[in-house]
């Protein structure tokens, strides 16, 4: 299978159109015609719909296979690329939201750095592919327990921070005044579903070892990745949230009650590529270096 194909195959399905498949790539319609045609000839099967463009039964059993092909292909380039490369002179961090603590913001150098905020999930595939020379993410997991990342490519994580974690609620709250809280105790309440700020309610679903999809309610969901925004519709009394203890104390209008249990932290992880050549220098070196890795 052509990688080339089948890239140009997701960003027609992606866009649902030719033509704005064929300016996102910089190909002419016709050409990314003939990319579809050579794939489906090639697997036998139609792939899409023309009227409307949609992809087929087929279609989306692909799709299901070709963004962790397309990344595993891209995570490889950027692998061999990093032999031949000159040292840095400049760092460049993604970093998930939550994982932007004073520990990792002390160890940045003081010139010279790009830091990138992304959701949480896309963390790894920056530095899988080199958009980034290091990551921050985070998540919530027991004690001394490594996240679970998705396996986008060889990446080395070295732990960095694990704190306790709390429920943000407004200081009015029945349960503020509580000593601490249980997941299990909350499952009914209404929730602030903030997937890239905060913890992600499918994250509380997960460990909470319910039902899957039943419990923990959106009452309103945040698309953004400023946690001050989020405290503040926590305090205003949009919906719950769980954050680390530091992040959750002092927030105007809102009280952070401790989470008792189940006995999760909330853990900071240092993502580099693994088997690096060659070894880190310059500002990366001395950032992971600060961070103990």
């Amino acid at each position: 299978m052509d990688p080339h194909l089948l890239r140009t195959y997701v960003t027609v399905a992606r866009l649902a159109s030719f033509s704005e498949a064929a300016r996102a790539l910089g190909y002419t319609q016709s050409a990314v015609s003939q990319h579809i045609a050579a794939l489906e000839a090639d697997l036998a099967l139609p792939l899409l719909t023309r009227r409307p463009v949609a992809p087929t039964p087929a279609g989306e059993r692909l799709l299901e296979h070709a963004g962790a092909l397309l990344l595993r292909l891209d995570a490889a380039r950027a692998d061999l690329d990093r032999f031949a490369a000159a040292p840095r002179t400049t760092l460049s961090v993604a970093a998930s939201p939550l994982a932007l603590h004073p520990r990792t913001l002390a160890a940045l150098p003081a010139t010279g750095v790009t830091l990138r905020a992304l959701p949480r999930e896309r963390v790894p595939e920056a530095v899988a592919t080199g958009d980034a020379d290091a990551g921050l993410v985070d998540g919530i997991a027991a004690p001394s327990d490594p996240l679970r990342l998705p396996d986008v490519a060889p990446l080395t994580a070295t732990p960095v921070a694990e704190e306790p974690l709390a429920v943000l609620l407004p200081a009015g709250h029945p349960l503020a005044g509580r000593p601490g809280l249980r997941l299990a105790d909350l499952v009914d309440a209404r929730w602030l579903d903030a997937p890239a700020a905060g913890v992600p309610l499918d994250e509380l679903r997960s460990v909470h070892g319910g039902p899957a999809g039943r419990g923990f309610r959106t009452a309103l969901r945040y698309e953004g990745t400023d946690t001050r925004a989020l405290t503040a519709l926590a305090a205003a009394g949009h919906g719950l949230a769980l954050l680390p203890l530091p992040l959750a104390a002092g927030v105007p209008g809102a009280v952070g009650v401790p989470l008792v249990a189940p006995r999760l932290v909330h853990r900071t992880e240092l993502l580099r590529p693994a088997g690096r050549v060659p070894a880190p220098t310059g500002p990366v070196a001395r950032f992971t270096g600060r961070l103990g890795a």
